[in-house]
């Protein structure tokens, strides 16, 4: 078994193994980002990296982990270094990422974690907390006051639960203690995020102090942004293919593709890095940068995962190599595209191309069954929102209605083989409560409909466009995905 990799064991790396040029013990901790999983570690703390390459010592991390210790026992014995392994089928490139200097673990130590939000030094919040994490209403964007987590947080805030009650937690004692707020970046798939994720904070913080809210109101920033790389779930065989390659193992080490995007609104209530500098872009207007992405990258990716999925065909670049599955995803995009305001500088046609040779990269080995996780929470924006769109002015929506009918599909727990499989959703109970007796696809199509967390009153009162889908989820449950994609107008 070779040596973890460590501050120890940097200096034995292969010399193309791309190290850290600071000193790690001279790092300042300016950002404090909740939720540490693989996509903060190939995204948001690569370009903090870059700024501590650069010579600003002031952006060195601590990542808090608020569910399990995973993370923390990945990278704490390793000096909370880990690499960053770029892929694509030209070759790899392996970089010591070595931003992250602590992670907590919020249900071990809520008062660390509100801590380290009060520490003088932090200018920034970073999220990656998926849209479960931000107990919203997918569908309204109003804070779910009845969740377990938003209960105990309103009613007391001495030892938080919820990434809202963190959060006012911490301005909280800032305020208190005569520091200024901290700049709060959301960098989940949530349209809208900034904003989203304020009104979540000042409801939490009215319930406890008016003057609080007013003053986050007044003082803080919740800029709103845009997201993107491609980071695939990392696997044992990644880890041992790593260790063999560069002769320690490196139990937190994420992959990734070498595209990243990051677009910030430029609104910040205090220092930030030298951003632009390191490849984001900061603009007044994110929406259309967002939309594009969760309209064409992501509404692709779900309806590939379900499709996928169902099929049997476990990665995107395997789903992409069918000729059905390129020209649905081709189709979908033809519809959602219409949907688009582009920003300048953003060519559609171009951003295709992109993203499909993007999704070809077969050193990914991008999972469908990962992109399926927590389908309830991202249909309103990646689906749903198009095919209103297309609706209201007459348009085809049936690439985008079969990506619908299949993830309704999805939620029967059975593949095309007859292959059980667990439904990975936080409505997964509702959907299979609404299912529950529902004798054919319209009875489905109906019951699924009906959960106003996902879908809208306008979408079940278009009789035309449920008569579709029931059409699409018949065809599904009765020949299979491939038969129907094979079968699908082009």
């Amino acid at each position: 078994m070779p040596d973890r990799l460590s501050a120890a064991t940097l200096g034995g790396l292969p010399a193309e193994v791309e190290r850290p040029s600071y000193d790690l013990g001279r790092v300042d901790i300016g950002v404090v980002h909740l939720g540490i999983g693989a996509f903060h570690r190939a995204h948001q703390a690569a370009v903090f990296d870059a700024a501590l390459r650069s010579g600003d010592p002031r952006w060195g991390i601590i990542g808090v982990s608020l569910r399990s210790a995973s993370v923390r026992d990945q990278m704490v014995p390793q000096d909370g270094l880990y690499t960053l392994l770029e892929r694509s089928d030209a070759g790899q490139q392996a970089r010591i990422i070595g931003a992250v200097r602590d992670v907590l673990v919020a249900p071990e130590g809520p008062d660390r974690v509100v801590a380290a939000l009060t520490l003088p030094t932090v200018h920034i919040v970073t999220l990656t907390v998926t849209e479960k994490g931000y107990h919203l209403d997918p569908a309204t964007g109003r804070l779910r006051e009845g969740d377990a987590e938003i209960v105990a947080d309103l009613a007391d805030l001495s030892a938080p639960r919820s990434v809202p009650g963190f959060l006012v937690a911490g301005l909280a004692a800032r305020r208190a203690a005569g520091l200024p707020p901290f700049t709060i970046i959301s960098c989940d798939n949530i349209p809208h995020n900034g904003p989203r994720l304020r009104a979540a904070v000042l409801a939490v913080a009215q319930a406890h102090d008016p003057a609080l809210a007013e003053w986050i109101a007044e003082e803080g920033a919740f800029p709103q942004t845009m997201v993107d790389r491609i980071v695939p779930a990392t696997t044992d065989d990644d880890i041992a293919a790593l260790a063999h390659d560069i002769g320690v193992e490196d139990r937190a080490m994420v992959k990734t593709e070498p595209f990243l995007q990051w677009v910030i609104e430029d609104r910040f209530c205090g220092p930030r890095p030298d951003f632009a500098a390191f490849g984001v872009q900061l603009t007044t207007e994110v929406a259309p940068w967002e939309e594009a992405k969760l309209r064409l990258l992501n509404g692709a990716h779900s309806g590939i995962a379900y499709l996928g999925g169902l099929a049997g065909v476990e990665r995107v670049d395997q789903f992409v190599a069918l000729p059905e599955g390129r020209a649905f995803v081709e189709a979908l995009w033809d519809e959602s595209a219409t949907t688009l305001s582009p920003p300048p500088g953003l060519d559609i046609a171009t951003y295709r191309d992109r993203l499909m040779a993007r999704f070809a990269n077969s050193t990914l080995a991008h999972r469908t069954r990962q992109i399926a996780m927590d389908g309830s929470q991202k249909l309103p924006q990646r689906l749903v929102a198009p095919i209103l769109a297309r609706r209201a002015k007459g348009e085809p929506v049936d690439a985008l209605v079969l990506a619908v009918a299949a993830w309704m599909r999805w939620q029967a727990g059975v593949d095309d083989a007859g292959e059980p499989f667990t439904v990975d959703d936080p409505l997964a109970g509702d959907t299979a409560a609404a299912m529950a007796g529902a004798r054919d696809a319209n009875e489905r199509v109906a019951a699924l409909l009906s959960i106003g967390a996902i879908f809208p009153a306008a979408f079940g009162q278009d009789a035309a466009l449920v008569a579709l889908l029931g059409r699409a989820l018949e065809a599904l449950e009765e020949g299979g995905a491939l038969a129907t994609l094979r079968s699908h107008p082009e």
